[in-house]
């Protein structure tokens, strides 16, 4: 799991988790600013690092809400020419943080902490503001070598933090000499733009605007508790009085409304808690809450979730019921019927109830990835893939579906399909090698017919000229 020093240092500081050797040519570091491409590229290498790491948290429910709401906030800021990518990152602290390129990553602590959606929508369209106003590109644009300096340090110390936290300290400590004082000087000008841009856009995204004023009085008093301990330029973070009042000023004159919460967010939240410590400790605390807030159907959904994790399917059962009873349809409520089916060995129900499910949302990527896993695990193996390999086809970019495949073919005893996915499951989480030695595996298998050993042999020949490209820019 990433460490508190190193998650504050990605939402205070734009923090670049990346390996340093990995990135991209960013060209002069003398230029105005960081192009667009560039940025992107920076962030496509920083969001596969992330993906990999202990603490992402690799889940299609709670990702996709929050990809939702986040979406929702990025159209209302009417930056349509940018591309944005939400994820979720299991960590205790009340943070977000926007990386280069338009990926935003939320904490789970952040989730947890919000009393409502609008103090959640608050903080994201702050992020949200801080790449569509480009903060990024202009910190290295700037202030040129001084700010590659910092970045670099902090990559290092990013790497370094997974296996000794005083490395990653000093590392930090020594990048930050002669860089760290104008680095904060343009993040209190970045901090009150993204307070300012961040509170018109969701304003137009229909949120109420007084939750942002709210959630960071406690996201300041949360970071209290780390100032002791942190590094000097934490403790000066412009998190201020001065600009949560002027954000109290701002919405002051605006007119109040009351915005209900979407199930999304109670659901996503249930969820979170009913992941959290032990089996037997979530499911202690969700049924204390049960028991006061009876009429409560996500908190009902999260017992019922605990209850499975635990191993008691039969209890998760009856919970969810009492979830439906009190609840509209939703995918939440159905992923998790199919899932307590398949613990109970009722793979066919399962995958029926998911059926069903998917008619009445179509839209709904959880239930996609859900439907796969039923057939795949209960005995319709053959029309998972079928399914998948359709799906794939429009979406070659999700790196879940290539892993579903790759078990459907698996399932099949399709070996060079199966290896074939798994190449693709690995390009797309930046591991180039293993990807071709998938491939090579794949050719081996020599079960394929001869369209698909071709394709085989037309993509392995493809990404080793791809790897020795990349070999050759790095000798340079």
């Amino acid at each position: 799991m990433m460490r508190r020093p190193l998650a504050l240092l990605l939402s205070l500081v734009l923090a670049f988790p990346v390996h340093a050797l990995d990135l991209p040519d960013l060209g002069d570091v003398a230029a105005a600013e960081l192009s667009p491409a560039a940025e992107r590229g920076i962030g496509e290498q920083i969001i596969r690092e992330i993906r990999q790491d202990a603490a992402y948290l690799d889940d299609p429910e709670i990702e996709e809400y929050v990809g939702r709401l986040g979406h929702r906030l990025a159209t209302a800021s009417g930056s349509l020419a940018q591309d944005f990518e939400f994820f979720v990152v299991r960590d205790a602290t009340l943070n977000a943080f926007a990386l280069p390129g338009g990926y935003i990553g939320v904490h789970t602590g952040l989730l947890l902490a919000a009393q409502s959606e609008s103090e959640l929508a608050s903080v994201l369209g702050h992020e949200i503001a801080h790449v569509t106003q480009r903060h990024i590109a202009q910190i290295v644009g700037k202030q040129s070598q001084s700010a590659m300096l910092m970045v670099a340090s902090l990559l290092v110390a990013v790497l370094a933090a997974r296996s000794n936290s005083q490395v990653s300290e000093a590392a930090i400590a020594a990048g930050q000499a002669g860089a760290i004082q104008s680095q904060l000087g343009y993040t209190r000008a970045f901090e009150r733009e993204a307070d300012r841009v961040g509170l018109e856009t969701l304003e137009a995204a229909g949120f109420d605007v007084r939750g942002m004023p709210g959630f960071f009085e406690r996201l300041q008093r949360a970071i209290r508790v780390y100032e002791n301990n942190a590094p000097a330029y934490l403790r000066t973070h412009p998190l201020t009085t001065e600009r949560i009042a002027d954000m109290e000023n701002r919405v002051a004159s605006t007119r109040y409304r009351q915005v209900p919460d979407s199930p999304g967010f109670a659901y996503a939240r249930a969820k979170l808690r009913a992941g959290n410590g032990s089996a037997t400790d979530a499911v202690r605390e969700l049924e204390d809450q049960v028991a006061r807030h009876a009429q409560d159907p996500a908190l009902a959904y999260g017992l019922a979730r605990a209850l499975l994790r635990a191993g008691r399917a039969e209890e998760a059962a009856q919970r969810l019921e009492t979830a439906r009873t009190l609840a509209e349809p939703s995918p939440w409520l159905e992923t998790l019927a199919g899932e307590i089916r398949l613990a109970r060995g009722e793979g066919a129900a399962a995958i029926r109830g998911l059926e069903a499910a998917r008619e009445r949302f179509p839209d709904s990527r959880s239930l996609i990835y859900a439907l796969a896993e039923a057939r795949i695990v209960g005995g319709e193996p053959a029309q998972a893939e079928r399914e998948l390999r359709q799906t794939v086809a429009r979406r070659s970019d999700d790196a879940r579906l290539w892993r579903l495949l790759s078990r459907a073919h698996a399932a099949l005893g399709q070996r060079t399909a199966q290896h074939r996915a798994q190449a693709e499951l690995y390009l797309l989480q930046g591991s180039l090698p293993a990807a071709i030695e998938q491939l090579e595996i794949a050719r081996r298998a020599g079960d394929g017919d001869f369209y698909a050993q071709s394709a085989v042999d037309a993509r392995l020949r493809e990404l080793q000229q791809r790897l020795r490209e990349e070999r050759r820019e790095r000798l340079r």
